[in-house]
């Protein structure tokens, strides 16, 4: 049975992880951002450059209005910064990561473009800084994202990205089949899903066909917001009927269609 939820929770997870040169778009998918940069070390100033894109076009994006906020453990090393504008579309930030090694989380809100003002959008990167090793955390930890989902909406901030870690947090976690669950999860997850995050980063097509794909996947997930989980029944059976569900769009459906299309040929 446990496994069964493997085939329809796939986009969870708990750790962004990242490479040196991380791109990713804003919530609106207006701009995207990428960061290059060097190791970073705890203690030593880092550079980092920051470019804004033009998704459309795949080239530097002028005129940008932006924030910046760099924190670990909720406490900021960097900004906020007042609102600033570049006018070339990329620059360099000398930080100093002074809170030791770990994951320090960067974001971004964009104002404006062009010099005309937008409605915010945000965007979130994890950096890590020194020779940390990423280990799987425990269920009982509450903060966390999704690489898949993360990496597809472009934001931890995500209504998509929230909906998944709060169905985590608030509704599995606090059963004990729904725990159990997570421990296999997360072997069979973790196995992949980084993989996946970076090749959507770095191939904007491919990232609209994983948005396609588990799209009906989360809407269908939307659902477990109006009911009451907080049973060993109440997990299994909801659990059952949406991976029915899901079945049926992503399996039956497809069979059906190609059925269909056979018995209209035959008949021509």
């Amino acid at each position: 049975m446990k496994f069964l939820f493997v085939l329809l929770l796939v986009p969870f997870l708990i750790i962004p992880v990242y490479a040196e040169s991380q791109t990713m778009t804003t919530e609106k998918n207006t701009l995207d951002v990428k960061l290059t940069y060097d190791k970073i070390e705890p203690n030593i100033q880092t550079k980092i450059k920051i470019d804004f894109i033009n998704p459309q076009t795949q080239k530097i994006q002028e005129h940008i209005d932006y924030t910046i906020t760099i924190s670990k453990d909720s406490e900021n090393i960097f900004g906020p910064i007042p609102l600033t504008h570049t006018s070339l579309g990329s620059v360099k930030i000398p930080i100093e990561f002074n809170l030791g090694q770990g994951i320090y989380t960067m974001n971004f809100q964009i104002e404006g473009i062009l010099f005309q003002p937008i409605p915010p959008e945000t965007v979130s990167f994890d950096l890590i800084v020194g020779d940390i090793q990423l280990e799987i955390p425990q269920n009982n930890e509450e903060n966390g994202g999704c690489l898949i989902a993360t990496a597809t909406y472009g934001s931890e901030m995500a209504s998509e990205v929230q909906q998944l870690r709060e169905l985590r947090d608030n509704s599995l976690l606090q059963t004990k089949s729904g725990t159990s669950f997570m421990e296999i999860f997360n072997d069979v997850y973790y196995s992949f899903s980084p993989i996946i995050a970076d090749m959507e980063r770095e191939h904007p097509v491919f990232k609209e066909i994983v948005k396609l794909a588990i799209t009906p996947m989360i809407s269908s997930l939307s659902i477990l917001n109006y009911v009451d989980m907080d049973s060993e029944e109440s997990v299994l059976g909801y659990g059952i009927s949406l991976i029915i569900l899901n079945l049926g769009m992503y399996v039956g459906i497809p069979i059906f269609g190609v059925l269909k299309l056979h018995k209209i040929r035959k008949f021509e």
